[in-house]
């Protein structure tokens, strides 16, 4: 349901961008270290699903008579959805923070360029990580993200 609601913001391009930055990183550079410590951190922690369920339940069948007195009689189970985990997958994001921070970068959030700044701003990604301030924000490109540095 939550995904829902913020659906909307999703498809404009209103929530935060969260990356790796390391200034003056060349963003072909960002993707290359990006790719190349996803595979370390998939080797070394790999995805490893486990299939679990949550606990059945019991519904009550209640009857109620005419005069409009109830009572329980019998009822029915409905059994605990079943569902996977990767128990790795927090391990995983670790592996590559690590792997990241120790190649220079940290992560960081930027906001969304509002929509003036992004129809101003030239097409594609940023060929090299700005400066950040105050007033950056990010825009996604087909290619990646842009950063705008403004003021």
């Amino acid at each position: 349901m939550r995904a829902l609601a913020l659906l909307p913001f999703a498809l404009c391009g209103c929530l935060p961008v969260s990356t790796y930055y390391a200034e003056g990183v060349s963003f072909a550079q960002l993707d290359r270290d990006n790719t190349r410590c996803d595979v370390v951190a998939l080797r070394d922690a790999p995805v490893a699903n486990q299939t679990r369920q949550h606990a059945p339940r019991y519904i009550p069948r209640q009857v109620c008579n005419a005069a409009g007195h109830c009572h329980t009689s019998g009822g029915y189970w409905i059994p605990g959805e079943v569902y996977s985990v990767d128990v790795n997958a927090g391990l995983r994001q670790r592996v590559k923070a690590q792997c990241m921070g120790d190649r220079g970068y940290t992560p960081v959030e930027l906001p969304a360029c509002p929509p003036g700044v992004a129809k101003a701003a030239p097409p594609g990604p940023s060929p090299v990580l700005p400066r950040l301030n105050a007033a950056s924000c990010a825009i996604r490109t087909d290619g990646g993200l842009r950063i705008v540095t403004q003021g």
